[in-house]
């Protein structure tokens, strides 16, 4: 598990950040996640698949953190995309902006695979296994999902997930 951590913690910190939209609560999410599935690491049905745990734990505590969110901030202003700093503010780019501002509106699991899909490059098989879904359910998600977001953003050719990994 320490191996894990040292190899796979930022960007598992970049994962949550990604879904949640602030770094302290990032890093928070992610030392949840490996401190629960350190705990049970004995219960593990394949010690081998510990990454893919811990990334599940990820995506669920990111999933539990938004959901007491929206019931303690229910009239609240929108959540926007996180801005460290207002130099990092300038260089955001006016398309990146769109694209995070579109990626926010789909739905959780699309959002989710697409995150997996495009910023860590994660093959189908990863994102069935770090989601819980089948294979064929992560193609499928990723598909509708650049569906979606190329009419968010007006794009007439969208592209395609590639087929496999």
């Amino acid at each position: 598990m320490a191996a894990i951590f040292s190899e796979h913690h930022i960007g598992l910190v970049r994962l949550a950040l990604l879904m949640v939209g602030d770094l302290a609560t990032a890093e928070d999410v992610v030392q949840e996640a490996f401190t629960r599935t350190h705990a049970g690491r004995t219960r593990l049905r394949d010690p081998d698949s510990a990454l893919a745990y811990v990334r599940s734990a990820v995506l669920n505590q990111s999933r539990n953190v938004l959901r007491r969110r929206v019931r303690l901030f229910r009239w609240a202003a929108p959540y926007e995309p996180p801005v460290w700093s207002a130099e990092s503010a300038a260089m955001l780019g006016e398309e990146r902006r769109e694209v995070l501002l579109a990626l926010r509106d789909l739905p959780r699991r699309q959002r989710e695979a697409l995150v997996l899909r495009y910023y860590f490059d994660l093959s189908d098989q990863e994102i069935a296994d770090t989601m819980e879904i089948s294979g064929s359910t992560a193609r499928s998600t990723i598909a509708r999902a650049l569906a979606s977001l190329g009419r968010a953003l007006g794009k007439e050719d969208h592209g395609r997930t590639g087929g496999t990994r």
